[in-house]
C-alpha cells in the first residue's frame, strides 16, 4: 500500500487540481509517459485523451494548454527535489554535510518512489533534462514569472543558496552556484548520454555517482576560502 504524497503547486498552473481526482492523476501519469517517449513537440491532448480512454474536453477542464501541463510537471519535480532535501537534511547541522546531501539529492531524486504511484520520477526526470528549459525559455517568461509560475525553482535555489552561504559566508555568488549545481546535475547526464564530447563524465548502467563526484569537486574548489 502506498503512502499518499501530494505536492502543492501554484494554482495558476491548472484549472482543476489533477492530484485530487482519479482522472487527474491518470492524466499526470500518462502525460509523463507520452512526453518522455515521444517528446514535447509530438505530444498533444488528443494523444493523451486516447491513452487514458477519455476526451480532450475532459483534459481541458484541468489544463488550459500543454505548455501549462509541462510547467506543472517540471514544477512538480522541483518541489519533489526540495521535499527530499528537506527530508534528508532534517536534524543535520553541519552545513558542509548538508550541502553534500543536497547534491546527492539533485542526482538521486530521479529514482522511482512507490509512494507516489501516479508519478514515475525516473521518466519525469528525463523530461526535466530534455524538455525542462522549454518551460521557461519562452516569449511569455516575464508574464508567467509575475504569476509565480517559477516559484518552485526559486524556492529550491533560495534554500540551497542559504546552505552555500553557511558553508562560506564570503562567497559572492550563492544563488548562481545553487542554480548551476542543479542545472549541471541534469545537463551533465544529458551530455553524457547524447553529446559525450561536451562533458568529461560517463553514465554507466544508469549510475550517476560520477555526476555527484564532479559537482562536489567544483563546489569544494569554489567554496574553499
Amino acid at each position: 500500500m502506498s503512502i499518499e504524497i501530494k505536492i502543492s503547486l501554484n494554482k495558476g498552473l491548472y484549472l482543476k487540481e489533477p492530484q485530487d481526482s482519479k482522472l487527474g492523476r491518470k492524466m499526470i501519469k500518462h502525460s509523463i509517459i507520452l512526453i518522455e517517449k515521444f517528446g514535447f513537440e509530438a505530444f498533444n491532448f488528443k494523444k493523451l485523451a486516447k491513452e487514458i480512454n477519455s476526451t480532450e474536453a475532459s483534459i481541458y477542464r484541468y489544463f488550459e494548454n500543454k505548455h501549462l501541463l509541462l510547467l506543472f510537471l517540471v514544477n512538480w519535480y522541483l518541489e519533489w527535489v526540495n521535499y527530499l532535501i528537506t527530508l534528508n537534511t532534517r536534524n543535520v547541522n553541519d552545513p558542509k554535510l548538508k550541502l553534500k546531501i543536497i547534491i546527492h539529492s539533485f542526482v538521486a531524486a530521479h529514482k522511482e518512489n512507490p509512494n507516489v504511484e501516479y508519478v514515475n520520477e525516473s521518466k519525469l526526470h528525463n523530461i526535466v533534462i530534455s524538455e525542462g528549459m522549454k518551460a521557461y525559455h519562452t516569449k511569455d517568461v516575464d508574464d508567467e514569472n509575475s504569476k509565480g509560475f517559477f516559484q518552485s525553482y526559486k524556492n529550491l535555489t533560495t534554500s540551497v543558496s542559504k546552505v552555500i552561504s553557511e558553508v562560506n559566508p564570503n562567497f559572492k555568488y550563492p544563488y548562481a552556484l545553487a542554480t548551476n549545481l542543479f542545472e549541471m546535475s541534469n545537463n551533465s547526464i544529458y551530455f553524457a548520454q547524447h553529446l559525450p564530447t561536451l562533458t568529461d563524465i560517463s553514465i554507466k548502467e544508469n549510475e550517476v555517482i560520477e555526476v555527484e563526484n564532479m559537482l562536489m569537486y567544483f563546489t569544494n574548489k569554489l567554496l574553499k576560502e
